[in-house]
């Protein structure tokens, strides 16, 4: 985490820019046919190749005679959250001048509905909305299967999550190829997701935010994004969701959390809550961690 906190991702040489052009290679080559239990079965084993050569690299790269060391550049190069806020950061700094272009272009780099014709709200909206989830995605659910399978658990996490981005849309080029891809994600997300709901909760307004995902959840479109999103918004005493435009199509999203519209102060306070959950899951590792120590001594 210190090295993601001082490095930030790699200028260049990062290992999921390389996986992301494998794997669209390799969906070119196998996303063929139209066959929906085929194109299941192809995307199935299209993620068996791409990801279990690269967990069982990371495995006996942990068992090595430097495992710890290996633990921690697995670790470093499977969270994002430098890159994160990062992001978060370039949104903000141009709508905080009300330069809606290059606020629209800096939103368009993390999320994937079309940003050409946002508002002011709408583009906070969609920042607040990723910072949350990626909260999840790029950082709490890494550090999740870090604890149970070192770095390989890390690993295996995020490349299915990166996998997920690329291929996990119901669009007719991805709607049975991506399956697999998509389903197996929301698994390896199950819990972790709602950890990282639980923290937003006691991180924010813990009862605003336990009550919106106790009434929210369930209507959002992902099982593990709407416990993270509705409990994010809701320990920001925010509204999320509502209209936006995917692929062309515009659809009416459920609203997530309470109070007023997103707006530009909103971003900072995102960026904030995920900075203290992760504050939070630290302190309970190292207290963890020691209590262990002191019992097994």
């Amino acid at each position: 985490m210190l090295l993601d906190a001082l490095l930030g991702e790699p200028k260049r040489w990062h290992p999921l820019v390389g996986f992301g052009r494998l794997a669209n290679r390799l969906e070119l080559h196998l996303n063929k046919g139209s066959s929906p239990q085929r194109l299941r079965i192809t995307g199935f084993i299209a993620w068996l190749i791409l990801l279990l050569p690269a967990a069982a690299l990371s495995y006996f790269a942990s068992f090595s005679a430097l495992g710890w060391l290996a633990d921690v550049v697995l670790l470093y190069f499977s969270i994002g959250a430098h890159s994160l806020f990062l992001h978060a950061r370039q949104i903000y700094t141009p709508l905080s001048q009300h330069n809606l272009a290059d606020a629209r272009h800096a939103v368009s780099m993390i999320v994937s509905r079309d940003t050409s014709q946002l508002n002011e709200s709408e583009i906070a909206t969609a920042a607040v909305e990723s910072v949350l989830e990626n909260g999840n995605d790029a950082i709490f659910g890494a550090i999740f299967w870090f604890l149970l399978f070192g770095g390989a658990g890390a690993v295996m996490f995020r490349l299915a999550n990166t996998l997920d981005a690329m291929w996990g849309y119901r669009t007719p080029r991805y709607q049975y190829f991506g399956w697999a891809a998509a389903r197996l994600d929301d698994l390896l997300n199950l819990i972790p997701a709602r950890l990282t709901a639980l923290s937003y909760a006691l991180c924010g307004h813990t009862a605003s935010a336990l009550h919106c995902w106790r009434t929210q959840a369930n209507t959002w479109y992902s099982p593990n994004a709407g416990p993270v999103m509705s409990a994010g918004a809701g320990a920001l005493a925010v509204k999320l969701g509502g209209a936006a435009t995917y692929h062309g199509q515009r659809k009416q999203r459920p609203t997530l959390g309470l109070g007023n519209d997103a707006d530009i102060a909103h971003i900072p306070q995102a960026i904030s809550l995920v900075k203290r959950s992760l504050g939070l899951w630290c302190a309970i590792i190292v207290i963890a961690t020691i209590i262990r120590g002191a019992y097994l001594a």
